[in-house]
């Protein structure tokens, strides 16, 4: 199986396989950022949906085979903000309790953490996600969402100790 520059480039140059190959590795960390971000389980597969085409269709934008992944993710973490934003003008309440059934990689996530991620703001579930999910540090997270790094290392260490005590990881 070639290695994931080896697809990128092959996307690059219209491959539709090779990006389906790359779409398959990072599906389920895109969904779960998408799903924590959202808390909509639809919206959250149009999201992805929606930040798979803009990638397909500017693939050959891509300047690094190295950063796929991290540009994935931005597309997605723009789909979200917009989303956002459609929810804010709206008055639209999601809540996790409605989508208690979801699985996740076939393993149903607990009521609680659900409830616990739902009490974190926008801004704090984004960060959270992204580093959960998309498995990126702080200084990426910042460049990402065009934050300062010292401003998203606050705001995740706030959003973790909410998520401890919520979750009784104090006791």
């Amino acid at each position: 199986m070639p290695d994931r520059r080896d697809l990128v480039a092959a996307a690059r140059k219209g491959d539709k396989n090779a990006f389906g190959q790359l779409y398959a590795e990072i599906y389920t960390d895109l969904y779960k950022f998408a799903y924590y971000v959202l808390k909509n389980e639809e919206d959250a597969k149009d999201a992805v949906s929606d930040a798979v085409m803009d990638a397909y269709a500017g693939i050959s934008k891509l300047k690094s085979e190295d950063a796929f992944k991290s540009w994935m993710f931005q597309i997605l973490s723009a789909k979200c903000k917009r989303k956002l934003k459609e929810y804010a003008t709206r008055g639209h309440t999601a809540s996790l309790d409605d989508a208690a059934d979801v699985a996740v990689d076939g393993k149903e996530e607990s009521i609680e953490l659900k409830n616990a991620f739902d009490s974190l703001t926008d801004e704090e579930r984004t960060i959270i996600s992204m580093n959960v999910f998309g498995g990126y540090d702080s200084g990426e997270i910042s460049d990402i969402l065009k934050l300062n790094r010292n401003t998203v290392r606050s705001k995740q260490s706030r959003a973790l100790s909410k998520l401890k005590s919520i979750l009784g990881g104090g006791k």
